[in-house]
C-alpha cells in the first residue's frame, strides 16, 4: 500500500495539474470506487471548482469550491492519472472525470480504493484547519505542524504492543507503512518486536524523528515503487527502493555492520532488522 510519501508525491502532482480547474462530465465506470458516498458524484461534481489540496497520513483530498473535499483513498492499487481526453484506458479505469481541457482517471487494478465526497469540518486535533469530516479520525502525520513529538511518544509507551505495530497504527501516528516503519526501527536501532511501553521517551522521540527524515529522503526520490502500481499523476515512478537500508532484505548484509539481516512476523506482517545494530 503507498504510504505518505508516496501519498504526498500524488498529491503534489494534483496540486498542479488540478487546481483552478473545474469539474466537467463525471463517468463512474465501477460501483466499489465510489463505495460510501451519500451522494451521486456524477451529479455533484460537474461545475465545481478545484480550489486546493490537502493530505493527511495516507489519505488525499482535493479542495472543492461548495465548501467540502473529494477525499481519494488510493489503498494497494490506485492512480490518479492526468492527461488529455482518451488518453488514459484500459480495463482497470474505475472513475473518469473532466477537469477543464484535462481528464483526471482513477485507475484501480484491485478496486481497494474510492473516491468520496465529504463536508469540511473542523479539525479536532488542529485548531484553526478544517478537513474532510471522513478524516477526523486519523491521527496527525509527522509532517503536519500540529505534530508533537513528544506527545505522540508518549502515546506510544502507552501501548502494550509491540513497536512495529504502534507505528503502523494511524489512530497514533498516520503515513507510516511498513516500509519506513522497519527503516525507522533500522535507523534508529529499535527492533520490531519490543513493546512499546518499554521504550525511553528519548528513543520513542528518535524513532518518530528517524520515521520523518526516511519518508523525507523517500519523498525526494518520487517514493518507493517495487512494481507500475503505484505511479505520479504523469505515470512515473518513485526510486526510493535503491536505497532501502532494512525493508525486504533479509538475508543480505547490514549496510553499517555488515550483519545478515533478518526477518520476523510482528502481528502479522512482516519486519525486516539487524539483530546487532537494533538490540533497543
Amino acid at each position: 500500500m503507498p504510504e505518505l510519501p508516496e501519498v504526498e508525491v500524488v498529491r503534489r502532482g494534483l496540486a498542479e495539474h488540478a487546481v483552478g480547474r473545474t469539474f466537467g462530465p463525471v463517468e463512474v465506470l465501477h460501483p466499489r470506487a465510489v463505495r460510501g458516498n451519500e451522494v451521486d458524484l456524477a451529479e455533484v461534481l460537474p461545475g465545481i471548482e478545484v480550489t486546493g489540496t490537502g493530505r493527511r497520513g495516507k489519505f488525499l483530498w482535493l479542495m472543492l469550491s461548495d465548501d467540502a473535499a473529494l477525499v481519494v483513498h488510493l489503498r494497494m492499487s490506485g492512480q490518479m492519472l492526468v492527461g488529455s481526453p482518451g488518453q488514459v484506458r484500459g480495463p482497470h479505469v474505475r472513475i473518469r472525470a473532466s477537469l477543464s481541457e484535462l481528464e483526471l482517471s482513477f485507475v484501480d487494478q484491485r478496486t481497494f480504493g474510492s473516491w468520496q465526497y465529504a463536508p469540511l469540518v473542523d479539525d479536532p486535533r488542529a485548531a484553526g484547519h478544517r478537513i474532510p469530516a471522513t478524516v477526523t479520525h486519523v491521527a496527525p502525520d509527522p509532517f503536519e505542524e500540529c505534530f508533537d513529538a513528544a506527545e505522540v511518544a508518549r502515546l506510544m509507551r502507552r501501548r502494550a504492543s509491540a513497536v512495529k505495530t504502534v507505528l503502523l497504527d494511524q489512530s497514533v501516528v498516520s503515513g507510516i507503512g511498513s516500509i519506513y516503519a522497519d527503516e525507522a526501527m533500522w535507523a534508529a536501532g529499535v527492533k520490531p518486536t519490543r513493546r512499546a511501553k518499554s521504550l525511553r521517551q528519548r528513543d520513542a522521540v528518535r524513532l518518530l524523528e528517524e520515521s520523518r527524515a526516511v519518508m523525507a529522503r523517500a519523498l525526494e526520490q518520487g517514493g518507493t515503487s517495487f512494481d507500475s502500481l503505484y505511479v505520479n499523476v504523469n505515470g512515473a515512478s518513485g526510486y526510493f527502493s535503491r536505497s532501502l537500508n532494512a525493508y525486504g532484505r533479509a538475508g543480505q548484509p547490514c549496510r553499517v555492520c555488515g550483519t545478515e539481516m533478518r526477518r520476523v512476523v510482528v502481528n502479522g506482517r512482516s519486519s525486516h532488522y539487524c539483530p546487532s545494530c537494533q538490540t533497543l
